[in-house]
């Protein structure tokens, strides 16, 4: 890829794309998911991304700081198929929909997480967003009481939680590791688990057209690809800018899901999905003219 910086609307579009790709895949697995057992989807799905991925980064394994990237590739692998995991459980007893907007509750996670651990004490903004958040989830998933909760939105919650942490190891070690080394170890980390673990489900696999589809869209794009893309773009977009590019997600993951299988949200959980996005979007926006009046914060330079 080339370090010409390219224009600022051809990255925004990039990262677009990859939110599009992952939205769109929600659907395509929780069809696939009738003809094949979860892990064993997965471990395929890793495995295809992987040969694709060291291809593509065969060069970069020869870089001085090997060890460390892939030490650090390990540990960020591991919590992405823990997520995947949780997440793919969850799609097999949670609607699509209600899945890409419960996925999407990583991203006000983040700063909460890294307060908890870097002893930094949240905004007003991100507590605000944080608390939006977690009300619109309650109210997509709660029905009348606690007991009543669908076992795959709680999947799919902790889903984002691993995905959280994911984002913070990332953030420790993506400055001083191999960004191509990263990227294969943390693929390459999720086939071998999964090659270790698929057999603990029962192993079932009907090779149907919707299985085909799922496993080719996913490896080839939603992992591979969407990686790859991801990896040069944030070299010319802030954080911020991307983590607010990827609140889209569990939009596009709605709008897929009414397009191919026609769900549509409850009054209820419009509400909640509206209040979801609300609270990724304060705590990346910041709206300082409103909760500047609350606190001592000094604008950004």
């Amino acid at each position: 890829m080339t370090n010409q910086k390219p224009p600022g609307w051809l990255v925004d579009l990039s990262l677009a794309g990859v939110c599009l790709i992952w939205g769109a895949t929600f659907i395509l697995v929780k069809r696939a998911l009738a003809d094949i057992s979860t892990l064993l989807f997965l471990t395929i799905r890793f495995t295809v991304a992987t040969a694709v991925l060291a291809l593509i980064f065969r060069k970069q394994f020869r870089a001085p700081n090997l060890r460390m990237s892939l030490r650090a590739g390990m540990l960020a692998g591991t919590c992405l198929f823990g997520g995947y995991v949780l997440q793919t459980f969850g799609l097999r007893y949670t609607s699509a929909s209600k899945t890409g907007f419960i996925t999407g509750l990583y991203i006000p996670l983040v700063p909460l997480f890294s307060a908890l651990i870097y002893k930094k004490i949240p905004q007003l903004s991100e507590l605000f967003g944080v608390a939006a958040a977690f009300t619109g989830m309650a109210l997509m998933t709660i029905q009348t009481d606690l007991a009543e909760i669908n076992r795959g939105d709680l999947l799919v919650a902790g889903c984002a939680v691993v995905y959280a942490f994911h984002i913070l190891l990332l953030g420790r070690f993506a400055a001083s590791a191999n960004l191509g080394v990263l990227i294969v170890a943390q693929i390459a980390t999720g086939m071998g688990v999964g090659a270790e673990t698929f057999w603990w489900e029962p192993v079932h696999v009907k090779w149907t057209t919707n299985v085909w589809i799922a496993l080719i869209v996913t490896s080839l794009l939603a992992t591979a690809l969407a990686f790859t893309v991801q990896t040069w773009a944030q070299r010319w977009s802030s954080p911020t800018r991307t983590a607010l590019i990827f609140s889209m997600e569990p939009v596009f993951a709605w709008a897929t899901s009414y397009v191919l299988a026609g769900e549509v949200l409850p009054p209820r959980g419009i509400v909640g999905a509206i209040l979801i996005l609300a609270g990724i979007l304060l705590v990346e926006l910041k709206p300082r003219r409103f909760f500047d009046g609350f606190s001592n914060e000094k604008p950004e330079t």
